[in-house]
């Protein structure tokens, strides 16, 4: 099985330096505004690409993934609502576990049936166990999993949310707030959980401003991933992407 994405962001980790990714979802983007993200990505040096979203319904994602391949070399990592959501294009998929949820379908049961796809992809699989946090708002992630967020305040089940997914050998932690959060994760259960794994922090959801993101780094997180904001505001690219790289510059 491939490693080299997983490697880069586990010596990411190691050297302090963070990382910025922008998520597009396929269900909100055309041509032109693929063309738009990519370049600006270009110019703010953007690390990553995740791609997905709860429910993509358009039914184009390989174009989307295509259209980006076509641009740049950013990498493009999947980021599936569904075990549906698989593209050979892509170079890596975050095969996601709900692990802050009690849903048996989220946990290991859709695993169970997209892992003869999955592997047949080609794709490098990165295990992740995934932490719906409470964003203020129901938000399509949560509707989707039928689980309950973890309380927006219980740092301390977070940290042990995240000790036993990494224990259970997942290779990395996204701790999301959802699409449309309308409060992000605090800088306190990041730190919480940052300083109780070894593996690469994700963390989502919410962050609408640059400042946001620099504090997210510098509580421990490895990978800011924003994707809202940025369809409202694509020139937010430059200064997020700003705002998280200052942090391994100034590590």
């Amino acid at each position: 099985m491939k490693q080299d994405l997983f490697n880069q962001f586990a010596s990411r980790k190691r050297q302090g330096r963070k990382s910025f990714s922008v998520l597009i979802d396929p269900d909100k983007v055309d041509s032109k505004s693929i063309d738009q993200i990519v370049n600006l990505s270009i110019d703010a040096k953007v690390d990553y690409f995740f791609v997905g979203g709860s429910l993509v319904i358009s039914n184009h994602l390989d174009e989307c993934i295509q259209m980006i391949k076509s641009q740049c070399d950013i990498p493009v990592v999947l980021f599936p609502g569904s075990p549906s959501q698989v593209s050979k294009y892509a170079d890596a998929l975050l095969y996601l576990s709900l692990i802050s949820g009690r849903n048996p379908e989220l946990l290991i049961g859709q695993h169970v049936i997209s892992a003869p796809f999955v592997k047949m992809s080609g794709l490098e699989i990165m295990p992740t166990g995934y932490i719906v946090v409470d964003g203020g708002a129901p938000t399509t992630v949560s509707y989707i999993s039928n689980a309950t967020p973890v309380p927006a305040d219980k740092n301390e089940i977070a940290m042990c949310t995240a000790m036993a997914g990494e224990m259970l050998g997942m290779k990395l932690i996204y701790m999301d707030a959802g699409s449309g959060a309308k409060r992000p994760i605090s800088e306190a259960m990041i730190q919480k959980v940052s300083t109780h794994i070894e593996c690469p922090l994700i963390i989502g959801g919410g962050i609408i401003e640059p400042e946001k993101a620099y504090k997210n780094c510098k509580s421990g997180a490895d990978i800011i991933v924003v994707g809202n904001a940025i369809e409202k505001e694509p020139s937010l690219i430059k200064e997020m992407s700003a705002a998280v790289h200052s942090v391994s510059v100034s590590a």
